[in-house]
């Protein structure tokens, strides 16, 4: 089995799972008997955090499916009704369920998951999930600077920062600890990680800055929503952490060095057609605007190669495959729902809402999952049980394609989604379906990461039947 140590960390801690030969069925129950004590992974900590903040996501969108459903129900909620909870939904799954997972990362880099420093992790990944919680009851209470993921207002647009800047400081005192450890003795990872430190030094400042009122990004004048400019510098950020995201978890094949290569290349390249676009009010109508944004097409074969250079955990097998589809689906759909008379069919319609749920529930989810199999080892099964696995996969593939529906309806009738009737209560009813299975899945993965934990640092020492793709 390749446990695939990256050459900017340390080797991955040895399992501590026994019997890992032996299949169980994933519905049988996890016995005391096969539990042995061991120190808890800081990793396997962020991963409970995540699948908490997934859970709650689910729980809030499961809710918000039933309001669609059922308007009426909205009274119950008093003061707390749909609006409110979106925000909320939205922002614990975009910096609770998309974030922990990189927090576990970035510990593995830094080496804050071991030594002096590996009892801080637990504390700072509490002061990320309270500093969340203020800013899901500054939401409720109807407080927001009207930003989409930029939400943070009043004490909670402070919280948050701060959050981040102790973890920062966690990183910091990680790097200064391990200065002349064998992870740190070439000068490149020295050099890479006080980049990196630079990099995150700045990033709650940024989002308290682009929390304020008084900056906005270009705005497209033909639908509202953002220009194929913006679109291409964000979804070359994406990229850029699809890029980054292997050199902390894995090691390189050797003797394949074209595909990072042609990746630095291509990447160059988009990052200077974004740099010479405008940034003004410009409308998806001019060719500038959408062809640029086709550039992106270019990694649809690009990052499969890019994936197969490194060496991976065999439990990531299945969820680097659902993410390559998914980041095929994501790309492809993403350019096509840009295109002139596409996206003027689908502004502000349920086809949006099934094409976000692509990028975060599909491709982000896979990719995350990826990570945290591949930071976990063969604790990673609590993610590769089969039956979560395709649940999960195919309710989201089932929810974009209700929405897409929904959508193009939506388009030729606006009122469609106003007027309760047999085709609307249909398709939303098998939203709520949907919506429902995911939770289940995503709950499966917290009972999992529970269970691993245990109450005293106890763990499972067998795996659940692995997905196979």
């Amino acid at each position: 089995m390749n446990h695939a140590p990256s050459s900017l960390l340390e080797p991955p801690t040895q399992t501590w799972l026994a019997d890992h030969e032996h299949e169980q069925h994933p519905a049988e129950p996890i016995q005391l008997s096969h539990l042995h004590t061991r120190p808890v992974q800081p990793v396997a900590v962020a991963a409970w955090h995540a699948f908490l903040w997934l859970v709650i996501g689910n729980a809030i969108g499961v809710m918000l499916a039933l309001l669609l459903l059922v308007p009426s129900l909205n009274a119950v909620l008093g003061e707390w009704t749909y609006g409110r909870w979106m925000m909320v939904h939205v922002n614990i799954l975009l910096y609770g369920w998309c974030s922990f997972p990189m927090l576990g990362w970035l510990f593995r880099i830094y080496g804050a998951d071991r030594g002096p420093t590996a009892p801080w992790c637990r504390p700072v990944l509490w002061t990320w999930s309270v500093a969340l919680f203020i800013g899901s009851l500054t939401w409720l209470a109807g407080h927001s600077s009207g930003k989409l993921f930029l939400d943070w207002s009043g004490y909670a647009r402070v919280a948050f920062p701060a959050a981040m800047l102790v973890l920062w400081l966690l990183l910091a005192a990680s790097l200064v600890l391990a200065w002349n450890s064998a992870r740190n003795k070439p000068w490149s990872a020295h050099a890479i990680k006080i980049i990196g430190l630079a990099i995150l030094f700045a990033v709650p400042f940024a989002i308290y800055i682009a929390c304020g009122p008084g900056l906005y990004p270009a705005i497209n004048p033909a639908t509202g929503g953002p220009t194929g400019e913006s679109q291409l510098e964000s979804s070359l950020g994406v990229v850029a952490i699809l890029l980054i995201v292997p050199f902390g978890v894995a090691s390189r094949s050797p003797g394949r060095n074209w595909p990072l290569a042609v990746s630095a290349i291509v990447f160059a390249a988009e990052s200077l057609l974004c740099l010479s676009m405008s940034r003004g009010d410009i409308s998806h109508h001019l060719p500038s605007q959408y062809l640029s944004l086709g550039s992106l097409l270019a990694w649809l074969p690009l990052v499969p190669a890019y994936y197969a250079t490194f060496q991976w955990h065999d439990k990531t097998r299945a969820w680097r495959t659902a993410l390559l589809w998914w980041w095929g689906f994501l790309v492809v759909s993403g350019w096509a729902m840009f295109l002139p008379g596409v996206l003027d069919h689908f502004k502000f319609t349920d086809g949006l809402v099934g094409h976000s749920l692509v990028a975060v529930a599909g491709f982000l989810t896979a990719l995350l999952a990826v990570v945290l199999v591949q930071l976990l080892g063969d604790d990673g099964w609590i993610l590769t049980r089969r039956w979560s696995f395709h649940v999960w996969n195919w309710s989201v593939l089932a929810y974009v394609i209700i929405m897409l529906i929904a959508g193009w309806i939506e388009g030729n009738d606006p009122a469609f989604i106003n007027a309760p009737g047999l085709t609307r209560n249909i398709l939303y009813s098998l939203r709520l379906v949907t919506g429902v299975l995911m939770l289940i899945s995503s709950a499966e993965w917290l009972i999992a990461a529970s269970a691993l934990l245990g109450a005293s640092g106890t763990t499972p020492s067998r795996n659940s039947r692995e997905v196979t793709v």
